[in-house]
């Protein structure tokens, strides 16, 4: 009998989200400047895709296009750990982000928003 070796996932290694087709400058905005993230290069044989690939901490946030999906009805979503929750808070509202407060769950305070393209994300940050 063939002893069957132990099949392990070893982490997550990234995650992609979806924005219009054309809407990368809006997104670079929103994600880079807004947000903060690093703007990664994409393998060439991937650049005529359309999107870009973000980086934070070794985990990557894939943006890609895609057209014809309403993003505001799906649960899907990044959530990001950051400090200072408040100050990013505040940081939003003056920036027009309309907050959403998540449901609460053990030690962590977090809220949630609406990328401009319809993209739910998740701030939390643990106490």
């Amino acid at each position: 009998m063939k002893k069957i070796k132990k099949l392990l996932i070893l982490r997550v290694q990234h995650a992609q989200i979806t924005i219009p087709n054309g809407a990368e400058m809006k997104a670079r905005e929103f994600y880079c400047e807004l947000l903060g993230l690093k703007e990664i290069p994409k393998p060439e044989v991937l650049q005529t895709r359309g999107g870009f690939w973000l980086e934070i901490g070794g985990f990557q946030i894939h943006v890609g296009t895609e057209d014809n999906f309403d993003r505001t009805k799906t649960k899907a979503h990044v959530a990001y750990e950051v400090e200072n929750l408040d100050a990013w808070r505040e940081k939003f509202t003056e920036s027009g982000v309309e907050i959403i407060e998540g449901i609460p769950i053990p030690h962590y305070s977090r809220f949630e928003f609406r990328d401009p393209f319809g993209n739910r994300v998740e701030f939390l940050e643990s106490f």
